[in-house]
């Protein structure tokens, strides 16, 4: 039998509320109460058989502590409807963990800094199957599920791309049933609450998130680490060998908190392991009873700090210590977990554990893991360093997402000595054997191997600061690991080729590709449930959820014209969806007959919102221009830009000023307000991008060629059918190859032409529209000239090396590509038919593929289902 993927035909929230303030719908609700009472069962996790109405009743008694004649708010049934799905959740996770456990499977354990889950609420009631069951309970109660949806904040455990990956991961983990984890930090304040003051310029606040409680997490007080930090160590002879002791200075504890991951259509749930910091001594009654009240909270304090925010500013020295601590912290943690269950099971069968066990390290930040793995070894365990070092590299494995050189983190040697001082001895002793390797291994003269090991060496000197030693963690964790991969073909090639370049050509086995991918149940089916419905109902099938491939069915519809029609159909209540929004956060009327052109992502200059901004200033030019019959003639456009700009990251907020600006003074224009708008939507979130992926008609992708290591948002819009404006870099090349690349607007230069380009750039004759707006923002025209001035500077021609990013090379591209986006708008039947083919071609993108070839490719890991 088809699911329906279609949500009820809810109340809206407004009328919900007039509507439970009438006596006779007071009534009617306490009939329902009591009806579905006397045929439910009470205090029983739903079923898809079951009225959900008893069990949510039961939640509001027990939970909300409220009697079902009670004024029910938002609040309060989101609170029992998310208990209720939750005894779901634990249920099944509880069955899945003792499949595994009785089959001692294999398992991968994912380690990253961020994981931006989003809403769970929504997600979760999908995944379990019960949408219909709890919306007809919500109904008759005089509530809608988007309003009850509405009353959770996002979990603020993550910021980008990086982030939002390891949580598609996760759900496709628990989709096809492999046995895995997610491992991380339990933030208290995520990175920031991003909000614009009256000036439109960033400002930060924390994001307290878990003020009301989490529903959806399971603290396990029993699970707890400890974690030390500083000290020194000491060289003692145990059991006639000489063995180094840590003596740490500062301890704390990590407590566990398993958050439930669900699959869909499958009795699987994965889970998600956050660690939340816990001083060893909580408080200090000598010392607040001395009177020194702030000594009392002090170890409480220094343990909150290392999970209270995503990413602090590393621009001090102690920003640069806690960013250590928070990656030591939870990778700490996590490998005392994993090597705890190990040992409960296999004992000190140290060789079984790459057979049970293997770590995905998710970028740079967990690669202390590969010193941590071998400190617990040979530290702990006893093992010798040969033994423990096979251990290590089989089991561990690097994920690399950047080819930005500030993302390739290296940590100065004095810093490592002081906050783990024995894990900087271990790295050096790996260093040492490496470079006695490659001095035994490399070809060439004494000079060419000494030069070639300078540069491959793991400890090597600031090229800024002579006097200053680093740590390349990247090379650490290419040298420690099993297998190193990038994230898009093009990406993958680049690491290869430039920034691993010496260690691929003595290790070309080790480089793989895995090109990302994302969940087409968050990011289509339940995101966008009008289109999930007509894709469902066109083919037949909702198989498509758990095998994309099948959208490629819709390919023969594309040029239908009913079927097209429909199309457009859903397209216009989404963009209406969205401009409600806009319209209750700015008071603006939206046109939803103009064509919606959305940007957003991470705020940095070489994802090149600048440009984009750019191109919207000359498309304003243009309208002033024209006659008002010219204006009725042109393709009325309303940008959107969103993204946080790092705390620390200057020039990221002037463009977010910029973007502000420009709006005032377009979107309050009479000559032009109805043809162009420009909004920058603040504090970009997963649940604002649930909202703006649907409702899109553009995207636009735009970084320099070789910048973008593979990006996600771009197949998130492809998946729903949005066109793109991109260049020919990260997964836009391997979008392009799905939906055709006659379907994509690319432009711009390519990434084997950008060193070449930087180096000519200040002689680069640039476009003369590209000099007029500079000169408009230089000259005021936007206001704030001299805040201004800086990003003027940034892609002038007055200065050697600047423009890094080719903003002047790629602008008269852009423009043109442009207009190509404005012809083909204006052809209704043509611009829908690449939006099918758009979604017919994004089934490559299926974090489900993704997770499958690490499955097969690198972790050897099996699925395993247990039984319903």
């Amino acid at each position: 039998m088809m699911r329906k993927l279609e949500r009820s035909k809810y109340t809206s929230s407004s009328a919900a509320s007039g509507c439970c303030k009438t006596l006779s719908r007071r009534s009617v609700i306490v009939q329902n109460i009591a009806e579905a009472e006397r045929v439910g069962k009470k205090g029983k996790p739903v079923k898809d058989t079951a009225s959900a109405l008893p069990e949510l009743m039961s939640k509001v008694r027990s939970v909300v502590g409220k009697s079902a004649t009670s004024d029910l708010t938002a609040r309060d049934l989101y609170n029992a409807l998310a208990y209720s799905t939750r005894d779901g959740l634990i249920e099944r996770f509880n069955k899945t963990h003792e499949h595994w456990a009785a089959k001692d499977s294999k398992f991968v354990y994912y380690l990253s800094a961020e994981f931006l889950m989003g809403r769970t609420l929504t997600n979760a009631v999908y995944n379990l199957g019960m949408e219909g069951k709890y919306a007809e309970a919500l109904r008759s109660l005089g509530y809608d599920m988007e309003t009850i949806q509405e009353q959770e904040r996002d979990a603020s455990l993550g910021n980008g791309g990086l982030g939002r990956l390891a949580a598609c991961f996760l759900d496709s983990m628990a989709n096809i049933d492999l046995p895995g984890w997610g491992y991380g930090i339990r933030y208290k304040y995520g990175m920031f609450k991003q909000a614009l003051d009256k000036g439109g310029y960033q400002k930060e606040l924390p994001d307290i998130w878990l003020t009301d409680g989490n529903p959806w997490e399971v603290k396990r007080s029993e699970i707890k680490y400890e974690v030390c930090f500083g000290g020194r160590t000491e060289k003692k002879t145990v059991n006639g060998k000489e063995v180094s002791v840590w003596e740490p200075n500062q301890r704390v504890y990590a407590q566990a908190y398993d958050n439930p991951i669900p699959g869909f259509q499958t009795p699987t749930v994965g889970n998600l392991r956050l660690w939340d910091a816990l001083p060893v001594t909580e408080f200090d009654l000598a010392a607040f009873n001395a009177g020194d009240y702030d000594k009392s909270m002090l170890e409480k304090e220094k343990a909150e700090c290392i999970v209270a925010v995503l990413y602090p500013n590393d621009a001090t020295p102690e920003g640069k210590e806690l960013r250590l601590k928070q990656q030591y912290f939870f990778v700490a943690a996590s490998m005392q977990d994993v090597l705890t269950r190990f040992k409960a099971k296999h004992g000190s069968k140290w060789d079984l554990l790459p057979t049970k066990a293997v770590f995905q390290m998710n970028d740079t930040h967990p690669t202390i893991a590969v010193a941590e793995a071998m400190r617990l070894l040979v530290d702990v365990e006893g093992l010798p360093w040969e033994q423990a070092w096979s251990i290590s590299s089989k089991m561990l494995n690097y994920t690399n997402h950047t080819v930005m050189p500030e993302a390739l983190e290296k940590w100065p040697v004095k810093v490592m000595a002081k906050m783990l001082p024995r894990h900087m001895e271990i790295i050096e002793i790996i260093n040492e054997g490496w470079i006695q390797w490659l001095q035994s291994n490399l070809p060439g003269t004494a000079a060419e191997k000494a030069a070639k090991v300078a540069a491959m060496s793991i400890v090597h000197e600031n090229q800024w600061n002579k006097d200053e030693l680093l740590v390349n963690m990247a090379y650490l964790a290419v040298v420690g690991s099993a297998h190193v991969n990038g994230v898009a073909a093009i990406h993958s090639d680049i690491v290869k080729n430039e920034i691993f370049n010496d260690f691929y050509k003595i290790f070309p086995n080790k480089f793989q590709n895995k090109t990302n991918g994302v969940t087409p149940r968050r990011w289509l089916a339940w995101c966008n449930p009008e289109l999930a419905t007509l894709i469902t109902k066109t083919l037949g099938s909702d198989a498509w959820i758990n095998n994309a491939e099948l959208l490629s069915g819709l390919r023969k519809f594309a040029s239908d014209k009913n079927f097209q029609s429909q199309w457009r159909a859903v397209k216009q209540q989404r963009k209406a969806k969205l401009a409600a929004m806009i319209k209750s956060q700015t008071g603006d009327d939206i046109d939803i007959n103009n064509m919606f052109d959305i940007q957003v992502k991470r705020i940095h200059e070489y994802k090149r919102q600048y440009m984009n901004v750019l191109g919207i200033i000359w498309r304003y030019k243009q309208l002033k221009k024209m006659t008002p019959a010219e204006r009725k003639a042109s393709v009325p456009r309303v940008c959107m830009i969103g993204g946080k700009a790092a705390s620390a990251y200057d020039m990221a907020k002037r463009i977010i000023r910029l973007v502000t600006a420009v709006g005032a003074k377009i979107n309050n224009d009479p000559d032009t307000k109805d043809y162009l708008r420009l909004y920058f939507l603040p504090d970009y979130n997963v649940s604002l991008a649930e909202a703006l992926i649907p409702a899109a008609e553009l995207s636009q992708h735009i970084s320099t060629g070789g910048t973008e290591a593979s990006g996600t948002s771009n197949m998130k819009f492809q998946m729903n059918g949005c066109l793109i404006i991109g260049t020919w870099d990260g997964a836009n090349i391997e979008i392009a190859e799905e939906t055709g690349v006659e379907n994509v607007f690319v432009f711009g230069v390519r990434a084997e032409e950008i060193n070449q380009l930087r180096k000519e750039r200040a002689n680069y004759k640039t476009d003369p529209r590209f000099n007029e707006i500079m000169n408009d923002i230089a000259g005021g025209m936007f206001g704030d000239k001299e805040y201004f001035k800086p990003l003027v500077d940034s892609i002038s021609n007055m200065k050697v090396g600047n423009d890094w990013f080719l903003v002047a090379n790629d602008f008269a591209a852009y423009l043109d590509a442009q207009e190509e986006v404005d012809k083909v708008y204006k052809d209704p039947e043509e611009w829908t038919r690449r939006s099918i083919m758009y979604t017919a071609g994004s089934g490559k993108f299926s974090s489900d593929r993704t997770i499958r070839e690490y499955a097969e490719d690198i972790w050897d890991i099996k699925p395993e289902r247990p039984l319903a």
